[in-house]
This record gives structure tokens, C-alpha cells and sequence, in this order.
């Protein structure tokens, strides 16, 4: 059954962070800036592993060349201008502090950092798009699946030192992974191997950045890189027009 597959994934991201939620009260203060400190170095690994899977090509003649680096830097640029022209940053950092203000969410000091942060990695990445997409036109959840148990994992882990903001990123997930399942009949024949590719580099570029907030504090906008998502399809789409 088509959507499926972000159903799983959103319980998998809610089921991870109430079991972080629950680890976290067994961790000192310091221990908590330890485990930050840490998941800013595995999430920089993880953004520069998945950058050079999408930016190094072996040639014909077996050297190792490079590909996407001009897209990839104006995609960032471009969107970087474009978001902090519509502060999307800020409008994800509203949107957590209006969540904060039910009850439930009190208390919790991480709780905008939590949202933001765990929004941006379980939704900026090759396998929402593509995961959602076969989710969409062949009915095959089989990728978000595999997505699942990695959202469970890196929630859970965001979720001990984070706390509960980090258990609401399922929101904004399941409503972009849902959009593109539901969509996925009128963008699918758009979105080609290369645009997917572009996007993908793109993505993993700002899992880099979230990485560099997780262990100096926050120092990045990362949110307002978002419309260079778009750019690698806007590109994409006028490349395949114009041949």
C-alpha cells in the first residue's frame, strides 16, 4: 500500500526518541555535552562519507575524478541567498517555540534545538526522496524501510541529549515524505538519476553543517541552505528541455 513506507518511518523516529528520552534521564550533564560532542563528529563523518559517494567517479582509464562540485556550490549559494531572504531558519526555530508553549513540551530547554536539528537529518538525504518516490509510483516501501531503522537509531541517540523536540522532526518528515508518495505520479518522470544525484550531494553538504552545530554550538543556518535542494531539479528539468 503506497505510503506505508513513511508510516513505519515516523513510528520508527517516535519509538527511537521516547527510548532516548527515557536513556536521557540516566546521563549527568556533562556526559550529555560528551554524547553532543560525539554526534557532531559521526553526523560531519556521515555528511563528508555521503558527499564524496556522490562527488568522486572512477574514469575509463581507472583515475578518480570529480563531478557536481559547480552545481553543488551554486545550488548552496543560491539557496543559501533565497533562505536567508525568507528566514527559514527562523520560521523552523518559530515553529518550535510555538510547539513548546503546549504543556507537555515545558521544561524542556533543548526542546527548539531538538526539532530543528533531528528535522534536517531525517528529512535532507537521497532516501526520503527516493524512498518516497517508489513508495509513490511502484509501491515499494523496501527503502524507507531501511531509512526507518536508521531514523530509529539516530533519534534515539538525538533524542539522550536533545530531548522530546527531537520526537516531533516526525511531523514535518511524514508530511514531506507523504507529499512526495502522494505526488509521485506527476514528479517521478522529472526527477532523473542525475537530479536525484544533485540532490543528494546538496543534502549531504548540510548533514556536514548540522554536524558543525552539533559540536561548536550553532554556527551554521543550515535550514536556510534548503532551497539548493531545488536547484539540482531546476537544472535538471531545464538540461532535459533544452536537448
Amino acid at each position: 500500500m503506497p505510503g506505508i513506507g513513511t508510516v513505519v518511518n515516523t513510528l520508527a523516529v517516535i519509538a527511537g526518541s521516547l527510548i532516548g528520552m527515557l536513556a536521557k534521564k540516566g546521563l549527568s550533564e556533562k556526559m550529555q555535552e560528551s554524547v553532543m560532542k560525539t554526534l557532531g563528529i559521526a553526523t560531519m563523518f556521515i555528511g563528508i562519507s555521503c558527499t564524496m559517494a556522490e562527488m568522486l567517479v572512477v574514469n575509463e582509464d581507472g583515475s578518480i575524478g570529480t563531478q557536481g562540485i559547480m552545481l553543488m556550490i551554486v545550488s548552496l549559494v543560491i539557496g543559501t541567498i533565497v533562505g536567508e531572504l525568507l528566514k527559514i531558519e527562523d520560521g523552523l526555530e518559530s515553529i518550535g517555540d510555538k510547539m513548546k508553549r503546549f504543556r507537555i513540551f515545558q521544561g524542556d530547554s533543548r526542546f527548539t534545538e531538538g526539532f530543528v536539528t533531528a528535522t534536517l537529518v531525517v528529512c535532507v538525504g537521497a532516501m526520503a526522496i527516493v524512498g518516497s518516490l517508489r513508495d509513490g509510483l511502484e509501491g515499494d516501501p523496501t527503502l524507507l524501510f531501511s531509512k526507518s531503522i536508521l531514523d530509529f537509531i539516530s533519534t534515539m541517540i538525538f533524542a539522550s541529549t536533545l530531548g522530546i523536540g527531537v520526537m516531533c522532526s516526525a511531523i514535518p518528515m511524514g508530511i514531506y515524505q507523504g507529499g512526495i508518495t502522494l505526488l509521485a505520479g506527476v514528479i517521478g518522470n522529472y526527477l532523473t538519476d542525475d537530479i536525484i544525484s544533485g540532490m543528494s550531494l546538496v543534502g549531504s553538504v548540510m548533514i556536514f553543517g548540522v554536524g558543525i552545530n552539533l559540536f561548536f554550538g550553532k554556527k551554521v543556518k543550515v535550514g536556510n541552505m534548503l532551497p539548493g535542494l531545488l536547484i539540482p531539479v531546476v537544472y535538471g528539468i531545464f538540461t532535459m528541455l533544452s536537448a
